[in-house]
């Protein structure tokens, strides 16, 4: 049998297909396999590499696959597109895979432990509770908007809608009434379990040494550190802070051509949830900053003198995620007395 260098792997909820390489890329086996019959076939084939994209489950499958001895490289599917060739297929895209695996520029996506997953998931949870708390309370407030019965923005407006259901408010349809303390129940359902799942964020991330150095960071607090750490674990797989800022989407894009160089809109690339957490921290920062003015940071009071509010805070969120990554990977612990550059930048000296 011809030694198998590389396996492509794509995989779905029931059907995987995979394509086998040589070592000169030809292609000596390709087949169709159902859920229970993956891993089996894969443990008959000697020891080689083989590539998934980094999708839905693929962390799961990385690990059962890496427990077989096999080397498994994870590619960001954006990266692996380019690859496929004309009409997209199951068996195109095993070998788009099996092609961009070999090459050695290609980056990779560390395999996610069964801790980081778990702690991610909590996120992903709370988000999705998050949500639903607010397409409660927008329901509330569009059906008491058409009796006149109107709460102000924000959760004094929110409770006050609450209110005038729960009393019965005499404006209120007794047809609709039942039906609108339902959506109150429900709320309330919501608010006390995103409560629970944020007290749970925040025993994890006390109890873990390298959370605890990260919320030494000013603004950076339990749901910023536990989500870092979740999502990039140690920080090693980039090579420098700006790396991971532009992961996470907060750099703006670049073109360049000859001597022409043009810089566009923040990409949003990346992890949006992780994201969002980072410039919501900066806002608060931000918050902070201009009613306390004569403390502010000279590097954010020049920022504010020649950008918007909105344009400042995702710039210090970038700043801040640098921090992130400079405190996450030196091992260091954030010392704000510690100044490198222009006055008023705080970095670890490591940075």
């Amino acid at each position: 049998m011809t030694q198998i260098s590389i396996i492509g792997l794509d995989i779905a909820k029931s059907v995987f297909q995979f394509e086998a390489q040589d070592a000169q890329g030809a292609v000596v086996r390709t087949e169709r396999l159902s859920r229970d019959k993956l891993l089996p076939a894969i443990k008959t084939i000697p020891a080689t590499v083989v590539a998934m994209e980094a999708c839905a489950t693929a962390h799961y499958w990385a690990r059962q696959i890496r427990d077989l001895g096999h080397e498994v490289r994870l590619l960001p599917p954006a990266y692996v597109k380019p690859f496929v060739q004309r009409n997209k297929t199951d068996a195109r895209d095993a070998h788009a895979i099996a092609v961009a695996a070999t090459r050695p520029d290609m980056p990779r996506v560390p395999v996610k432990s069964v801790a980081q997953q778990g702690a991610r998931g909590l996120h992903t949870a709370r988000d999705l509770l998050v949500g639903q708390r607010t397409q409660l309370i927008n329901a509330l407030r569009g059906h008491l908007a058409e009796f006149g019965l109107v709460g102000a923005r924000g959760d004094a407006g929110a409770k006050a809608v609450i209110g005038f259901v729960e009393a019965g408010h005499p404006d209120i349809p007794r047809t609709l009434l039942a039906a609108l303390r339902v959506l109150v129940r429900h709320w309330h359902e919501k608010v006390e379990a995103i409560a629970e799942i944020e007290a749970q964020i925040k025993a994890e991330a006390k109890a873990d040494a390298v959370a605890q150095r990260l919320m030494t960071i000013p603004f950076v607090g339990p749901m910023i550190a536990h989500a870092t750490r979740a999502a990039i674990g140690e920080g090693q797989q980039f090579d420098s802070a700006r790396d991971y800022a532009a992961w996470l989407g907060l750099t703006p894009r670049t073109s360049a051509s000859g001597q022409t160089r043009r810089t566009g809109r923040i990409s949003k690339a990346g992890d949006q949830r992780l994201r969002r957490l980072y410039v919501l921290g900066a806002t608060a920062a931000l918050a902070k900053a201009k009613r306390h003015p004569d403390d502010m940071d000279p590097w954010l009071a020049e920022l504010l003198k020649r950008r918007p509010a909105r344009v400042a805070a995702v710039a210090l969120a970038a700043k801040l995620a640098r921090t992130v990554w400079a405190i996450l990977t030196t091992g260091e612990a954030y010392d704000a007395t510690r100044r490198r550059g222009q006055a008023g930048r705080l970095r670890p000296a490591a940075a």
